[in-house]
């Protein structure tokens, strides 16, 4: 008699590769393998539905028929890890950029990423802001060591194509400015968040990106800052926290042989 293990991996064959013989042979009634392919078309369109709600634009970009060959071969290698769908497709756009078919399409990985994030900020937890006075409330000694704790929506994207305007003029329908957007225009740092209004995207230049990302790494406000940089980091701060961006914070050690 077959372990569970067993009857697991064959199944497993079954719905991701194809190959039902193993799973009909361990069954009591000796299902024929066709008739179990039943459950691995039913398990593909599943996925793949749930890989076009939340990549719409890349669908658009590419058309049906190459989007659903492009699912099915991500499916075979990528398969579910969990029984909550909204969190499947992470690894699509990193496929993306690697499966040879696309390379056409340059900016298409980009553009799945900004999907990606996008989505991720629509299913997020809901989490409620910092309150900007909990922070004033820190001596001063000790502001430099607050590290923050951002808000489970937001994300930060640095792309090498204008996956933003893309993406816009996709879902809107936007032949002219599609046409318009040129692919060659540089580097484009993101900001993507939920706000009460629906999922938002923002563009931020460098400076200001690059002290949100240390911010949201996880460095300390006094590391995070740039003494090279004229950004007003105060006024940032303030809109970041006026923003809900962040849900908490905790204070880090100070560096070794530091008076306190």
């Amino acid at each position: 008699m077959p372990t569970l293990r067993e009857v697991q991996d064959a199944m497993r064959q079954s719905l991701v590769r194809g190959d039902s013989a193993a799973i009909s042979a361990m069954l009591a009634a000796r299902i024929a393998p066709d008739r179990l392919d039943i459950y691995r078309n039913t398990f593909l369109l599943t996925l793949t539905r749930a890989l076009r709600l939340s990549f719409p634009a890349v669908q658009r970009l590419v058309g049906d028929a190459f989007f659903e060959c492009a699912a099915q071969i991500f499916i075979a290698d990528h398969p579910p890890r969990a029984a909550w769908l909204d969190a499947y497709g992470g690894a699509f756009p990193e496929f993306l950029r690697d499966f040879a078919p696309a390379r056409s399409v340059p900016y298409l990985s980009d553009v799945a990423t900004l999907e990606w994030a996008v989505s991720t900020a629509l299913h997020a937890p809901d989490a409620a802001p910092l309150d900007p006075n909990l922070l004033a409330a820190i001596a001063t000694a000790d502001q430099g060591l607050i590290r923050l704790i951002v808000a489970p929506s937001l994300s930060l994207l640095d792309l090498a194509y204008p996956a933003d305007v893309i993406w816009q003029a996709v879902l809107s329908g936007d032949d002219e400015a599609l046409g318009s957007v040129d692919p060659a225009s540089g580097r484009v740092r993101l900001l993507v968040e939920r706000r009460r209004t629906g999922v938002d995207v923002e563009r931020l230049d460098g400076d200001a990106w690059t002290f949100l990302s240390r911010l949201c790494a996880g460095e300390p406000i006094e590391e995070a800052i740039d003494l090279d940089s004229d950004l007003d980091v105060s006024s940032v701060l303030a809109a970041h926290l006026s923003g809900g961006r962040f849900a908490g914070f905790e204070l880090v050690s100070p560096p070794a042989g530091t008076q306190q």
